[in-house]
């Protein structure tokens, strides 16, 4: 009995003596940034965004050249731009040109990917070198070929050469942006809607072009901007019947004095923010939903 009552009282003893604390380790942030890191960011966004800082105070100057900082605050340079029939045909042209090379350019550049999708070996690889060499190739070499072979069809100085030109050195940016939609692409959708009857015109429009939307739209913004913004090869295909506008800042810097280009540098620069603002916004909130 005595035995007994000594089992139960060291059973009870080792159930209630004390357990040792955990010491509890801080939680960290995985791969934290380290601050000199993040120095050298900031450096470098000031220093991108810097030419920004200077041409924008510029365009509302009343000075007749260029001058920074800025003297008096005026809208002459905004309304000698809007004025000006030559500022106005330049745009025009740029504009013109811009769409219609994004459209020839995210048409091609779609199927192109597309067509690489399933596509392996040699040949595929082969084929996206081929149709991504225009990325890293220097721009006055692809102008200097482009002017060649455009003087020989007689292409220099038309609105057509300047949307195959363009088209050309845009079609890589569609086709990264839509490979990169086609990465989540489901191809067990395209076989549900065969065997329903579907044929391929219509599985493409119905099935495959919403899932694959936002990569199309980002791939035409960027094919805009980049035709847009594009002043080698339009230097060399320029006439003097058709220049777009950024051969037009060009002439007024180097040709002639004219601080109205800093009137156009700070709208374009406004609109091509606006646009991929736009961009990211609606990219944003449809990872959301």
């Amino acid at each position: 009995m005595t035995r007994a009552l000594r089992d139960i009282q060291t059973e009870a003893g080792e159930t209630t003596a004390p357990r040792p604390r955990r010491t509890r380790r801080r939680a960290r942030g995985v791969d934290p940034i380290p601050w000199w890191l993040t120095a050298i960011v900031i450096l470098v966004g000031l220093y991108f965004i810097l030419p920004t800082l200077i041409v924008i105070p510029m365009s509302f100057s009343s000075a007749s050249t260029f001058q920074f900082p800025p003297k008096g605050f005026s809208l002459k340079l905004y309304e000698n731009f809007f004025t000006n029939p030559v500022w106005l045909t330049s745009l025009r042209n740029s504009v013109l040109v811009a769409v219609l090379s994004a459209t020839l350019a995210t048409v091609v550049g779609t199927a192109a990917a597309l067509g690489l999708h399933n596509l392996t070996g040699r040949l595929a690889r082969f084929a996206r070198t081929v149709l991504m060499i225009s990325i890293v190739t220097p721009a006055i070499v692809i102008a200097v070929a482009v002017y060649i072979s455009f003087l020989k069809w007689q292409l220099v100085g038309t609105i057509t050469g300047y949307v195959l030109a363009h088209a050309a050195i845009a079609v890589p940016f569609v086709l990264v942006s839509v490979t990169s939609a086609l990465g989540g692409f489901d191809p067990k959708l395209l076989r549900a809607s065969a065997s329903l009857g579907a044929p391929p015109h219509r599985t493409f429009l119905r099935v495959t072009m919403p899932l694959i939307s936002r990569g199309i739209i980002t791939g035409a913004i960027f094919a805009f901007v980049t035709s847009f913004d594009e002043v080698v090869i339009a230097l060399f295909l320029r006439s003097p019947l058709f220049q777009t506008l950024p051969v037009q800042m060009y002439n007024s810097v180097t040709v002639e004095i004219d601080p109205t280009i800093a009137a156009s540098s700070s709208l374009v620069v406004t609109a091509v923010t606006i646009i991929c603002l736009v961009l990211q916004f609606v990219g944003s909130r449809g990872k959301t939903r």
